[in-house]
């Protein structure tokens, strides 16, 4: 689904293998997917982009074809914290210093937390469609608790909600990608059955499990330590986001990020959460003129 000239790799680090795809030519663009999907998302838009970067797209662990370790009591093996120190070990495995960052979902996630822990590596950060997990916890009332029922669902304790998605995945993830794109049609079909079938593997369920308990727990308590002391992005930041999404949530997510970062611009699209495959014309232009 990628350009002829775009290779795939497996690259061993941090303890794991990642599955990474890149190509174009540029100076390096760092892209992370997010849930429940691979780095799939970014195929309409890389073509774009590739004319002026080189695009780095790994899965994430527990995502695609990475992979998937099994987690432990403290969830420490899918924290956000973890999965950063994954990019940054594939940055410095490619031989990037410093590099620009974009992260959709849970990716976003991943992304933030590697510039509070990494000072100085990322030169721009595009965030998509996602608040920052402190926030978010924070912000849950009924109607937000209701409709993010899936965060509460996958964070519960193993292995109940595995036993249950196990079930029926493609039910379950399959209903997700419904509610969150503004037309499921929107989205390539080929790619759509590539995030599905994933679940077919019981171990990518449980990661992706984790990652949420991570996010209920460790995540958390890593976001109010960051705040607490103060912590902020040091780099320019652009917010992408569909007005299909998070444009009903009661306060603006460019509100909750100007509470994290001093630079901070935002671009909304008429779409729901999948932006880069719903409007991939439209994203892949903010995306290339806030990263050039």
């Amino acid at each position: 689904m990628f350009p002829d000239s775009f290779q795939q790799q497996i690259i061993e680090l941090n303890g794991i293998e990642l599955c990474v795809t890149s190509g174009g030519e540029g100076p390096p663009l760092v892209l992370l997917h997010g849930f429940p999907q691979t780095h799939l998302i970014w195929h309409r838009v890389a073509p774009l982009l590739a004319q002026h970067f080189t695009l780095v797209m790994p899965d994430l662990r527990g995502y695609g074809n990475s992979s998937a370790p099994a987690g432990d009591t403290g969830h420490q093996a899918y924290s956000k914290r973890v999965m950063a120190s994954d990019i940054i070990a594939l940055a410095d495995h490619l031989g990037f210093g410093q590099f620009a960052l974009a992260g959709h979902d849970r990716g976003g996630r991943v992304a933030y937390r590697l510039l509070l822990d990494n000072p100085g590596r990322v030169s721009r950060f595009c965030a998509i469609d996602i608040i920052p997990t402190l926030d978010a916890w924070e912000e849950m009332d009924v109607a937000a608790t209701v409709s993010a029922f899936h965060w509460s669902l996958l964070a519960a304790t193993a292995p109940l909600p595995e036993q249950l998605i196990g079930q029926n995945p493609d039910l379950f993830y399959g209903a997700l990608l419904e509610r969150w794109a503004s037309d499921i049609r929107k989205l390539d079909p080929r790619a759509v059955r590539a995030y599905l079938d994933q679940y077919q593997d019981p171990a990518r369920i449980h990661a992706q499990c984790e990652d949420y308990r991570a996010g209920a727990t460790i995540d958390r308590s890593n976001d109010q330590a960051s705040r607490d002391a103060g912590e902020q992005l040091d780099c320019p930041m652009l917010l992408l986001w569909g007005t299909g999404y998070l444009g009903d949530k009661a306060n603006s997510p460019v509100a909750s990020w100007r509470k994290w970062a001093s630079d901070v611009s935002e671009i909304a699209l008429d779409c729901g959460h999948f932006i880069v495959e719903e409007e991939p014309q439209q994203a892949a232009r903010a995306m290339r003129d806030f990263f050039v």
